[in-house]
């Protein structure tokens, strides 16, 4: 970012209102020098005080983009004594953020409806942090520790998440269409009615994970360790190849037009399911107990 005229815009919005460098310095928990640093673009910010600036002066996160004009568009007023404009100056054109949020630090922040990211997200450190609703689609997640973090009703479609560990974490309703995870740990984590459409799943693992009425379109799993996993309700056109299996369970689940090379698929159990021919041929292969499958007829 551009610190001098993020400062113009802090310093801009700070007087518009009607707050003192002092009283902004206050409720930041920081000195007054540091807000006079910031406003003269000597210092830098990180994101999450750039949330909290936002909160306090009243004003859209989009107004800190450096591709956005200098007028201040304010959610509400927070200030007491604040004067409102009667008629903001709000940006005619949505424009995409610039922000790099890698490398960075972040706890019991709520980014909740962050939109149009569309940038690098690496080699940070993220707990108990919020994403609800949030737009993360095309991301680069390189090298991150995730935990305990709500990412509920966001769009992860098309990113790539890579040598990462994420744990204790809510994916509830999720979209993961054509997601790719190499490389990286799953455990513990929420993903009920996500969408898994085209995901990738390489190398890397996933555990004790909740997916109840997930989608399973096109996913792939290639190499991966798969533990304390249910897979329920159509299974179309996936592939599991050269994956270890411990207590995997298929239960009331019909699977059909899926890929099964494994030298051994005795630790998956099938309960009250259905597979097409072709499938069921590819179970048979690889010594599964087919006990608790119902073959399609055609």
């Amino acid at each position: 970012m551009d610190t001098k005229m993020i400062g113009s815009k802090i310093a801009s919005a700070r007087k518009s209102a009607n707050i003192s460098q002092a009283q902004l310095a206050q409720r930041l928990f920081i000195s007054p020098q540091a807000v006079g640093k910031w406003e003269r673009g000597e210092s830098t910010h990180d994101i999450i005080t750039i949330s909290r600036l936002a909160e306090i002066l009243g004003i859209d996160l989009n107004y800190f983009s450096e591709n956005l004009p200098s007028a201040v568009v304010r959610s509400e007023p927070l200030a007491s004594n604040a004067t409102p404009d009667p008629k903001p100056k709000i940006a005619s054109k949505k424009t995409r953020l610039s922000w790099d949020m890698s490398g960075g630090n972040w706890a019991d922040a709520d980014f909740s409806g962050l939109k149009d990211l569309h940038e690098k997200f690496s080699s940070s450190n993220m707990q108990r942090c919020k994403f609800i609703g949030s737009d993360l689609s095309g991301l680069l997640l390189k090298g991150n520790n995730v935990n305990g973090c709500d990412f509920s009703s966001s769009d992860f479609s098309s990113s790539h998440i890579q040598r990462s560990y994420l744990s204790n974490n809510q994916f509830r309703d999720s979209s993961l269409k054509d997601a790719a995870f190499t490389e990286s740990y799953i455990s513990t984590c929420d993903f009920s009615g996500a969408d898994f459409s085209g995901a990738v799943f390489k190398t890397g693992g996933i555990e004790k994970c909740n997916t109840t009425n997930a989608v399973w379109n096109r996913t792939s799993f290639i190499s991966a360790q798969l533990a304390d996993i249910v897979f329920t309700g159509k299974v179309a056109d996936c592939c599991f190849e050269n994956c270890s299996f411990m207590w995997v369970i298929f239960q009331d689940a019909i699977i059909t037009n899926t890929f099964f090379k494994n030298k051994s698929l005795k630790n998956i159990r099938f309960v009250d399911c259905k597979a097409d021919k072709m499938t069921y041929e590819f179970l048979k292969n690889g010594k599964a107990n087919l006990s608790g499958i119902e073959l399609i007829i055609e």
